[in-house]
């Protein structure tokens, strides 16, 4: 699994980093997941994730759905092109088994990948 590590380099840390690409942001999503998007300037992608209490309840369903995401970004890095991204969840998510979050993941990764290329 060389190379498909989540450092604090593929990560938005600051709230002027999650401000930014809440200013302008493109939003690609579907009934469990949204995402915002919007193009960075280093050289890689980075994820944030904005998982809301008033979404999900219970931490442990909180914890389950950020560990997937980051998983899910952690394999699909390489892939994407220069991107900030920001994760968020509606209630619909806590009812997905891990394999169909992931698998929701995949196909929005998929998606955005595609959508993305066009429009540069």
């Amino acid at each position: 699994m060389l190379g498909q590590t989540f450092t604090r380099e593929q990560r938005l840390l600051t709230a002027k980093q999650y401000s930014h690409v809440f200013a302008d942001a493109r939003r690609f999503g579907n009934h469990s997941f949204t995402l915002l998007v919007r193009v960075n300037d280093v050289s890689h992608p980075r994820l944030g994730l904005a998982i809301a209490k008033k979404s999900v309840k219970r931490a442990v369903d909180r914890n389950r759905i950020k560990r997937l995401l980051r998983e899910s970004f952690r394999k699909r890095q390489h892939s994407l092109p220069p991107i900030d991204i920001i994760a968020m969840c509606r209630p619909a998510a806590v009812q997905l088994s891990n394999a169909q979050i992931l698998e929701q993941l995949e196909k929005q990764w998929h998606y955005m990948q595609k959508k993305l290329s066009t429009v540069s």
